[in-house]
Formats: C-alpha cells, sequence, structure tokens
C-alpha cells in the first residue's frame, strides 16, 4: 500500500494589509518606516510565490505596498541624452511603444515574457527585482547598457543593471529603497539589436538560454558590440571577449569560439544540464549574430 502524500499544515488565520499610496513620497516614507512592506506592481512574479507559501503553511506577508497609483512608475520618456522606462511599465507597453531600433531587443523579448495575461500585468520592475537568473528582460537591458533608478528618503542614486543584480534572488536595493525607473542611454548611427530564447515551447515557459545583442555598424563594420547570455548563469552575463572580437570586423569575419563563453556558468536542473545549456548558448549566439547581419531579416 502506497503512503498517503502528508498534507501540508494548516493556516489558522490569515492577515494582510495592503496598503495603496497615492504618491512617490507617501510611498517611501511608508518603507521607512517599515522595509518589511512588500512591494507590489504586476503581481505576475508574487502571487505564485505566496500561493506556495500558504499551501505549505508558511506565513504570508504581514503589508503590501501597492506601487500602482504612483505616477512616477508609469510612461515611456526620453530627454536629451536618455530614455526613461517607468518601473510599472508592462511587457505589452515595451512591446508596442514606438521605440527606436535598438530596442527590438526588448521588443523582442518582450513578445516572449510568459503569455498575452503576463504580459498586460508583469512590469519591467518587477522583473529586475525578482531576479530569477533567467529573467527574459535582463540580458536586453545589459546589452543596451541599462542602469537602474532607486529611490529613498534618503535620495535618488542610479546603478548600471550590472551591479543592481547580485545573485539568484539578489539585487542591491535597499529594504527602504524602491526601484522607480529603468534608463537607457541613447545611441546614434546603423544600430541593430535582437534576441533569442530557448525554452520547452513558444510561450509560457521558463528559459533553457537566452541571449540578446546590439551591435553598431561603421561603414560596414561593427563599431560596437554588446551581448548578453541568461539563463546560464546565476546572473546574466555580457561576452566582453566576443564583444571585444567583434569590433571592427566585417559582419561573419569573427568565429564565435566556445572559448568566448567560458565565464558561463550553466547549472543542472529540470530543464537543462548544464553542458546542453553551454552549447546552446554558443548555437544562439553564433545564430543571433547571423541574422543582425541581414537586418532585413530581422523579425521584431
Amino acid at each position: 500500500m502506497l503512503n498517503p502524500v502528508a498534507a501540508p499544515p494548516r493556516l489558522v488565520s490569515v492577515s494582510t494589509i495592503w496598503l495603496q499610496p497615492k504618491t512617490l513620497p507617501e510611498a517611501l516614507a511608508m518603507l521607512a518606516a517599515d522595509p518589511a512592506l512588500t512591494p507590489f506592481a504586476g503581481g505576475t512574479d508574487l502571487y505564485p510565490a505566496q500561493a506556495a507559501r500558504f499551501a505549505w503553511g508558511e506565513a504570508l506577508p504581514e503589508a503590501i505596498l501597492d506601487l500602482g497609483a504612483l505616477p512616477e512608475f508609469w510612461g515611456i520618456a526620453a530627454d536629451a541624452t536618455q530614455w526613461r522606462i517607468g518601473a510599472g511599465a508592462t511587457w505589452a507597453q515595451l512591446r508596442d511603444a514606438a521605440l527606436p531600433a535598438e530596442f527590438d531587443v526588448l521588443r523582442a523579448a518582450s513578445c516572449q515574457v510568459g503569455g498575452a495575461q503576463i504580459q498586460n500585468r508583469g512590469t519591467i520592475g518587477g522583473n529586475l527585482c525578482n531576479a530569477s537568473p533567467a529573467a527574459d528582460g535582463v540580458p536586453p537591458l545589459l546589452a543596451l547598457d541599462a542602469a537602474v533608478e532607486l529611490a529613498s528618503l534618503r535620495g535618488t542614486r542610479t546603478l548600471p543593471l550590472g551591479k543592481f543584480l547580485l545573485g539568484n534572488r539578489q539585487t542591491e536595493r535597499a529594504p527602504d529603497e524602491l526601484l522607480t525607473a529603468v534608463l537607457v542611454p541613447h545611441r546614434a548611427g546603423d544600430l541593430r539589436s535582437g534576441f533569442e530564447k530557448l525554452g520547452a515551447r513558444h510561450y509560457l515557459v521558463i528559459s533553457i538560454v537566452m541571449v540578446a545583442a546590439m551591435v553598431r555598424m561603421e561603414a560596414g563594420r561593427i563599431a560596437e558590440a554588446a551581448i548578453a547570455v541568461g539563463a546560464c548563469s546565476a546572473v546574466a552575463q555580457r561576452l566582453p571577449a566576443l564583444e571585444a572580437a567583434l569590433r571592427g570586423s566585417r559582419p561573419g569575419e569573427v568565429a564565435v569560439t566556445p572559448g568566448q563563453l567560458d565565464h558561463l556558468a550553466p547549472i543542472d536542473d529540470a530543464r537543462a544540464t548544464g553542458a546542453y545549456r553551454r552549447e546552446a548558448a554558443l548555437v544562439l549566439v553564433r545564430r543571433l549574430l547571423a541574422r543582425l547581419a541581414l537586418p532585413e531579416a530581422l523579425v521584431a
């Protein structure tokens, strides 16, 4: 006779306070008074995590800080030096926004985050603060040299995305800070960018490997290259050796070698082995660079 599966322990009571500040200073004051507050934006990461905790009898957050009413969290705008993407911008908004060519990489990733419902609710700020190694938004933003804006009652600071993300579910955000925006510098010239994702299916899937790239062309040569690989390390990684090799070359002149991906650290898990991920990353990098060499073949 099979042993029955033990039922999870049952919570006696649940009491979660829902706070909805109307301004950013009000939200920051609430967070300063209680840094244990759980920020809430789209909820597409928070809800599944809390449902699992509840099912096994673990404590739910005592209070939720709902950021949906803060005007500073919404909108996509440009000034003289950069684009400012509000942390509450959804994947659907990024997918449909009239952004310049270098954002093709982020637009393509936005089309592959979950399904339509996730794209309508999930936010770019939540994706970054959740800090999953398989976060689809991270490699495109690394390729775009993005930074994050963090606000608290102590002031506002800006960090390069590569310094904000510390590891699996770990960021540089202090307990009294909120991520308010993603900042992307302006670029000029012949810019081409793209995104490749490998998963068990096309939608509603956690990435096995993903690759994002942006290149700037001058007189038929690659003047600048930025390539990032996700789901192959605790944090998505740029490929500096390959980027350096590509500068000054014509598309297709530089062979992508396994050694240029040596610093990646893919793991074995339920979706793939580390060896498979490493080989797949090499294939996707080669495929994406070949596609960027023919801009007319790009599919947004």
